[in-house]
């Protein structure tokens, strides 16, 4: 530990540990980022500790466990077994550490308004144990701001002065779950560093273990540039959205069209309908970036369209259950319903804000019987938007032949969808998943 040292050590030092790779790097929040992270940090020959509050992640991560499916389980055992990589829950491990990695999640409150306090309750404990010569890096998806306005004041009240004893900088998580192609080390990584040599440590920190490192000239340029990659995403899914809509009023097959417009080599980029957006950015970047901007009196109205349409879907899908058992004579009410599949997206494990909870509470309220099956979620857990828990069911012949309806919510790769309209009274489609059994009589998609 460096004490009472020049400005320029503190910065060099720090530097020359970045650079040989031997500088000690914490990771906080061992989720679908942190992990990920913590790994290719290990794996590029950085000693990593891994902190994290839930006390089974911890233990799995020195049993070499693996439970991120983005993460390479052998990569993790050996990392761990070689004392690369290693979990902890007490703060006071970081003391030591050259950088500390802040990857908490940042949700929204039930009023759809920023929940900071996750990096809240980091940030006070960070500056308690903070030494100089640290860098502090946020990944966290934020407003506009939160690292200048919120996270630097927190810490700076351990007496140590940014850019001359600590370090701070922004670098957006761009973690894409499931992306055969794009991991953690090839995803390009902006850094956006307080100070200039704030920006500097950041840049050098990510380029041992990042294929490219992008600097921009503030946090909050960093900050911004991410909600805004998710809200361009959130925008043009909500339009597509309004266009099944509308293609539902005109008795027109919006996948139909949709290909058609594609077929023009430019000029468009094709994003398909849903049930809704869910995860951990789509449905809630945009709200942070417009609960921002009303701070500058100046309203958002497309980004808040956009949200209205993609949370109305749900709501469009148990109309379209509905719509469909009407016309065979059965009723809602007291129905039996399979929804397949509650994770947010296909073939992955998550189903943090899926629209397909949604549509599960939705038909409940309307007196359905409703279960779930999903091969990647086992179960689901009470959470802000869900109340109970509830278990996945196994994919029977018995059980689909028993249901009034089986509505696609998620369409994992691994269900044999032509098996389920076989055995089906009904499929209702949300994903285009039956697009090649469209014509059978009991299929309506979306």
């Amino acid at each position: 530990m460096l004490t009472n040292q020049t400005t320029t050590t503190y910065f060099d030092h720090l530097m020359k540990r970045l650079s040989s790779r031997t500088a000690l790097i914490g990771v906080v929040g061992l989720g679908y980022v942190g992990l990920p992270l913590a790994v290719e940090h290990a794996s590029a020959g950085f000693d990593v500790i891994g902190l994290d509050d839930n006390l089974s992640k911890v233990d799995k991560v020195n049993r070499g466990e693996n439970y991120i499916p983005d993460v390479d389980s052998n990569l993790l055992k050996e990392l761990t077994q070689e004392g690369r990589l290693r979990g902890v829950r007490d703060y006071q491990a970081l003391t030591e550490a050259d950088v500390i990695i802040i990857c908490v999640p940042t949700p929204l409150t039930t009023n759809k308004e920023p929940d900071l306090s996750y990096i809240l309750a980091v940030a006070d404990k960070v500056r308690k144990i903070m030494r100089p010569g640290q860098l502090i890096a946020l990944e966290s998806t934020t407003y506009p701001g939160t690292t200048e306005e919120v996270l630097q004041p927190i810490l700076e009240t351990s007496g140590l002065k940014i850019g001359v004893e600590f370090f701070l900088a922004f670098s957006p998580e761009r973690v894409n779950p499931g992306d055969p192609v794009y991991k953690t080390h090839n995803t390009p990584k902006l850094v956006g560093g307080v100070t200039a040599q704030c920006r500097q440590a950041a840049e050098v920190l990510y380029q041992q273990s990042i294929t490219r490192v992008i600097p921009v000239s503030s946090p909050r340029v960093a900050e911004l540039s991410k909600v805004f990659e998710n809200t361009y995403r959130a925008v043009n899914i909500a339009l597509v959205n309004e266009l099944a809509l509308l293609c539902d009023r005109m008795q027109l097959d919006v996948w139909e069209v949709l290909e058609a417009a594609g077929t023009k080599p430019f000029g468009i980029q094709i994003f398909q309908p849903g049930p809704g957006v869910g995860g951990h950015c789509i449905p809630l970047d945009p709200f942070y970036l417009s609960w921002k901007a009303r701070e500058y009196d100046f309203p958002t109205r497309f980004i808040e369209l956009a949200g209205e349409i993609n949370l109305r879907m749900p709501y469009f899908v148990v109309d379209k259950v509905s719509r469909a058992m009407n016309r065979r004579r059965k009723a809602v009410n007291g129905s039996r319903v399979l929804l397949l599949g509650v994770a947010y997206k296909k073939d992955i494990d998550d189903e943090r804000e899926s629209p397909a909870l949604k549509v599960f509470e939705l038909l409940e309220q309307q007196g359905a019987h409703v279960q779930f099956h999903d091969p990647y979620v086992p179960v689901v857990k009470p959470h802000t938007f869900f109340s109970r828990q509830i278990r996945s069911v196994a994919l029977t012949e018995e059980l689909v032949e028993s249901q009034d309806c089986v509505v696609i919510t998620t369409d994992h790769s691994c269900i044999d969808y032509e098996w389920v309209v076989n055995h089906s009274a009904l499929v209702v489609d949300s994903r285009n998943a039956t697009k090649e059994l469209a014509q059978r009589e009991n299929v309506v998609r979306l």
